[in-house]
């Protein structure tokens, strides 16, 4: 954390101990009190919730009652979500799972490094694992990125967002988002409209993942004048991709011989980023699927980095990261 955020901090935020394990916070801004407490007290509700302590909203402070223990874990969680709103100037529901995440604690309110903070137009990207950091590394340091986990691990969403920071940076002059349009019980044929149409079903989640980072005019500009392209796999034949930054998302659906096509368009001044989640192959034959193959005859090459996620990694719902161990758990013991 830098020192001018630190001076912030100290200068926004009183802290009052009192009798029967009392902490008072007192604000003195009372725009980011507004920011912390949420709109009908939302944050403090979903704080007092997963610490287990009582949140009450007074004036221009925050009461909390609890032992001891629990009242410092709930202190240094408005101190990381006081953090986070003078960053970007909201607080999500992940911010508030991440407050009393011991890693996040370490990392932003005692330790932060700097250098591995994603700054997009709208909101500063931390990493919430070490393997999400080692991901963000990886991604600015290596030419080519091959990363495998559960849904919610942040794969693609950090590739974007580095993506973009080079691309408003004039460090690469496009990006390029792929996609395998693999039919999950559907036929493209059957559905509605142009090529175009048909695939943009498939490639939605980029979609989403840029309109969150950036502008949606902005993005929608940037896709006309083609500095962002988003293709299917298929189309990516033939080419040589130079001065760019390609994303293949969802690669478990690729097969070996796509997988390989898709990593020699590298060309000058390019990074190539390779992503999926090995359970959730759609391929008519599953072990058609190129992407462990990959890891398996690539991990060796100084150039390339392999980058492995499990539930521990996943940032979306808490929930998301239960389920991915149950099904996880049961093919291991099936």
């Amino acid at each position: 954390m830098s020192d001018t955020i630190k001076k912030n901090i100290q200068n926004s935020l009183k802290f009052v101990y009192s009798e029967n394990n009392t902490l008072s916070v007192i604000f003195h801004d009372n725009n980011l009190l507004m920011g912390i407490v949420g709109e009908f007290n939302k944050n403090l509700k979903e704080l007092e919730r997963i610490t287990g302590a009582s949140l009450y909203s007074r004036g221009n402070s925050i009461l909390i009652k609890s032992s001891s223990e629990k009242n410092e874990i709930v202190k240094n969680a408005i101190q990381f979500l006081v953090n986070q709103f003078l960053n970007n100037g909201s607080i999500e529901n992940k911010d508030i799972l991440s407050s009393i995440d011991q890693f996040m604690i370490n990392e932003k309110v005692k330790n932060t490094n700097v250098t591995d903070i994603i700054k997009t137009p709208k909101k500063s990207i931390i990493p919430r694992s070490e393997k999400q950091k080692e991901y963000v590394r990886a991604l600015r340091e290596k030419e080519i990125i091959i990363s495998a986990g559960p849904a919610g691990t942040g794969k693609t969403f950090l590739a974007v967002a580095i993506g973009l920071t080079m691309l408003l940076e004039k460090k690469i002059e496009r990006i390029i988002l792929s996609r395998p349009a693999v039919e999950a019980g559907e036929r493209l044929g059957f559905l509605p409209g142009d090529m175009k149409e048909k695939v943009d079903p498939y490639l939605r989640p980029l979609y989403d993942s840029l309109y969150d980072l950036f502008h949606f005019e902005k993005i929608q500009r940037m896709i006309e004048i083609g500095d962002i392209e988003i293709a299917p796999l298929a189309f990516m034949r033939g080419r040589t991709l130079k001065n760019s930054f390609a994303i293949l998302d969802e690669a478990q659906n690729a097969t070996d011989t796509q997988i390989k096509m898709f990593l020699t368009r590298i060309g000058e001044n390019s990074k190539i980023v390779v992503n999926g989640d090995p359970s959730q192959i759609d391929l008519p034959n599953k072990q058609a699927s190129g992407l462990d193959r990959a890891k398996k005859l690539l991990s060796h090459l100084n150039e390339i980095s392999v980058v492995d996620f499990d539930h521990s990694d996943v940032v979306r719902h808490p929930l998301v990261s239960k389920i991915v161990k149950a099904y996880s758990n049961n093919n291991d013991q099936s």
